[in-house]
Parts: C-alpha cells; sequence; structure tokens
C-alpha cells in the first residue's frame, strides 16, 4: 500500500469479497480467455484444462452477477450461448495480465522454495510410532 494510502476497516469485507471473486483461479482463467474476445460456454470448457462443467457455470454466474461479463442467448435451434468482457472486465485485464508475466517469470523460484521448505520441514512432519497427530 502507498504511504498516502489510509486503512478503512469498514471497507476490508467489500475488498475481500470483491478479490475472492476476481482472485479464484478459475475468474482469472475466463477473464484471460474473454480479453480474446466472445467465447462460447463449450470453448471455454476446452480452453481452461480442469475446470468441471459446473464450476465453470458458478464462475460464470458470479462474474455476471458482479458485472465483469454479459452473457447473450441468441434464437438459434438450439440456443447458442455467448460470454463477453464488461468494459467494468476489460479493466482486469491488465492486472491479470500483469500478474501471469509475474507468475512466468518467478515460476522457477517459487519451486525452489518450495521444494527448499518441503525438505526442510519434511523431518519435523514425522510422527512417532504410537502416536497421534
Amino acid at each position: 500500500m502507498s504511504p498516502s494510502h489510509k486503512h478503512v476497516p469498514a471497507e476490508c469485507p467489500a475488498i475481500r469479497e470483491v478479490l475472492n471473486r476476481v482472485g479464484d483461479k478459475w475468474s482469472v482463467l475466463v477473464i484471460a480467455m474473454l480479453g480474446e474476445g466472445p467465447r462460447r460456454f463449450s470453448e471455454l470448457r476446452r480452453m481452461i484444462e480442469g475446470v468441471s462443467q459446473r464450476m465453470l457455470t458458478l464462475t460464470l454466474k458470479g462474474l455476471e452477477r458482479d458485472g465483469m461479463i454479459t452473457r447473450t442467448v441468441y434464437p438459434t435451434i438450439p440456443p447458442r450461448v455467448e460470454y463477453q468482457l464488461t468494459n467494468l472486465g476489460r479493466t482486469l485485464l491488465q492486472p491479470i495480465q500483469g500478474l501471469a508475466k509475474w507468475a512466468g517469470q518467478n515460476r522457477e523460484k517459487i519451486q525452489e522454495a518450495r521444494g527448499k521448505y518441503d525438505s526442510t520441514h519434511a523431518k519435523a512432519r514425522v510422527t512417532p510410532v504410537g502416536t497421534h497427530e
């Protein structure tokens, strides 16, 4: 935080709520994919490895509720549904791209730190025979 920023405790729940939405891994990936243009549900599902149909549905509904994306239903048979970023959603692209760049630049350092931490703390996790954690 900048020195000019004043901590206002009453704002914390609101900030936490917004960060929970835009900071979860599925929302970040959906926003990044929609940054390339409108997408159908099936396209997003194929593009985002590991997301379940239910989780993608919940993520899209949450992002739509928060005004980050729009859902457009086209009257075709079968109906075609497209998702795209709103102006508000597009404002997240730069911070998300910056975070992705940082993650790519520091991935190896983080993996090394995890390996060092895990090997150092593995001995502490060993439970003597006959005891319970």
